[in-house]
């Protein structure tokens, strides 16, 4: 496997993890500067169950592009599950162990990765869409909007009649 695949091995394996939920997802670059691996990822999972579902899961979804783990380690605990690619590593860990190991201190002297996706910038084109939209939206509902219609006026009328007639009323009472 060469650099390139790797690398888009491991943002892939990053976005997959985020999507199921993983804290914190963090890819350092480590390439000429470990002889462990090119890569590591590292995920915080919320709950012991979470982090045995992300490390299987994880396997499974690598499985379908023939990338299979050299070596798993942390099956008897419930707080660390890492996982050996061969040019990556994935280490998947509770908030607890994260904190009590700091490897993002020890792998700080690596590149930040940035796997997440990003927007599509706005160019002026899709301003301008927006904002035809937008001056659609407002023609269609001042299109849309209910006029009043003869029977609610009437109903109006009848509603201030009756309550000019009940403060008439009222003040008759109040003055006798």
């Amino acid at each position: 496997m060469d650099k390139k695949q790797a690398r888009e091995l491991v943002i892939k394996t990053a976005r997959f993890i985020d999507d199921k939920k993983a804290e914190d997802v963090k890819v350092y670059d480590l390439c000429g500067l470990s002889s462990l691996c090119d890569y590591i990822v590292i995920g915080t999972a919320i709950s012991a169950p979470h982090l045995e579902a992300l490390d299987l899961d994880a396997g499974t979804e690598l499985k379908k592009d023939g990338v299979y783990k050299t070596n798993r380690d942390g099956g008897q605990t419930g707080t660390w599950r890492v996982s050996d690619y061969g040019a990556f590593m994935m280490h998947i860990m509770t908030q607890a162990a994260r904190e009590f190991y700091a490897l993002d201190k020890i792998f700080s002297f690596g590149k930040n990765v940035k796997w997440q996706k990003t927007a599509p910038k706005k160019t002026a084109s899709s301003k301008k869409t927006a904002a035809t939209a937008k001056k659609t939206v407002k023609k269609a509902s001042a299109k849309t909007a209910k006029k009043p219609t003869k029977t609610s006026a009437k109903n109006a009328k009848t509603t201030t009649k009756t309550a000019k007639k009940t403060v008439k009323k009222t003040s008759k009472k109040s003055t006798k």
